[in-house]
């Protein structure tokens, strides 16, 4: 899934954003993300929203805020009782060398941990900042065959340069699942096709 995350958005944390509020989204935060995103969407860099879809999944969302100023987001998306996925991610152009993408990924990591799944995954054109806070790089082929819906919407889905991040929370257990995934499908040229499947083991 296209998200606004790129390389000059995440800095480690700086003294620029001590005084930034992470914090679960609301209802009343939507205007503010429909600006944001939707602004990333009109360039190509991310997929658009729209009211309704916020509202449906405003559980998913965290935002954080410079006072009353959004300056970001990021939503952990559930696909299965082991894993879920790390998308919408955007930073504000204001604020976007202060570390802000590092501090909504840390804060969408330590809730999937909160609900007990084994995994969490993303679709990333920074695959460097990813692999410093626990990500590794895996083959599409891992992943849920739900976290293609989105990609039926993108313009980019025949051609798509996005790379696919995971990181494992709970290693035995992902472990243990990996041993009984049966073939997983997935999309090349408007074909469905039978993915290859490449087993990690944590170190």
């Amino acid at each position: 899934m296209i998200s606004g995350l790129t390389l000059d958005m995440v800095a480690p944390a700086t003294t620029s954003n001590k005084n930034i509020e992470v914090r679960k989204a609301s209802m009343q935060d939507i205007p503010n993300l429909l600006d944001l995103i939707n602004g990333y969407a009109a360039r190509g860099i991310m997929l658009p929203r729209t009211e309704f879809e916020l509202s449906e999944n405003m559980r998913d969302f965290m935002v954080a805020y410079d006072g009353n100023r959004l300056a970001g987001c990021g939503a952990l998306h559930f696909y299965s009782p082991q894993i879920g996925e790390i998308r919408s991610l955007a930073v504000a152009e204001s604020h976007k060398t202060a570390g802000i993408g590092r501090l909504i990924v840390e804060s969408l990591v330590y809730e999937a941990k909160m609900y007990g799944l084994d995994a969490a995954f993303a679709f990333t054109y920074v695959p460097g900042f990813f692999a410093k806070v626990g990500f590794n790089e895996v083959e599409r082929g891992e992943l849920p065959l739900k976290a293609w819906k989105d990609c039926l919407r993108c313009a980019k889905f025949h051609n798509c340069d996005e790379i696919a991040v995971l990181r494992i929370l709970r290693p035995q257990r992902w472990e243990q699942r990996q041993q009984t995934l049966p073939p997983v499908l997935g999309v090349d040229g408007g074909m469905v096709v039978l993915l290859p499947t490449v087993r990690h083991t944590s170190n």
